[in-house]
């Protein structure tokens, strides 16, 4: 399968959501129940940690950097976001787009990544593990989904290049 990643542009949108939305049904790739509008989703993205896999005619995964805070001191720390399209899931697109999502937030200034990934998410978890995320612990019950209480765990990766001083 060829494909390019790139900036995700707005007439991505539609794809992108689409995509989303179908990570939601999984029921294990996130506690939200819709997609947001693209306005709020672009603003809590960092605006050059933001890409799609494309084969020319379809997007086929996103990824996407978000700011943990606002405070200053976690200027440099951003939760990382994956994506795939059902039909593409398998194929090592989830790998590139992490890879493009390690290496663009290094060079924004960031020195960690973290994700949020439901247990039962076993490919994220090996994916991210895969790109030197640890997992740092265990939020449990964290939130209900459909009246169940959820755990979260906790990976992180730290730059080997950026904050190290």
């Amino acid at each position: 399968m060829e494909y390019t990643v790139r900036q995700m542009i707005k007439d991505d949108w539609e794809q992108v959501k689409f995509i989303y939305e179908a990570g939601i049904a999984t029921g294990n790739a996130t506690f939200e129940t819709q997609a947001p509008t693209y306005e709020k989703w672009r603003t809590s993205a960092h605006p050059e940690c933001c890409f799609v896999a494309d084969d020319g005619t379809s997007v086929l995964g996103w990824c996407k950097v978000t700011s943990v805070s606002d405070r200053c001191v976690y200027a440099g720390v951003g939760e990382v976001s994956v994506y795939v399209h059902p039909e593409a899931r398998g194929k090592g697109i989830g790998d590139v787009l992490l890879g493009e999502s390690i290496k663009s937030s290094e060079q924004q200034g960031f020195w960690t990544l973290q994700a949020g990934i439901f247990p039962e998410n076993a490919p994220s978890l090996h994916l991210h593990k895969k790109h030197g995320f640890r997992e740092l612990g265990r939020r449990e019950r964290i939130g209900k989904m459909n009246g169940i209480w959820r755990d979260v765990l906790l990976l992180e990766r730290r730059s080997m290049t950026i904050g190290i001083d």
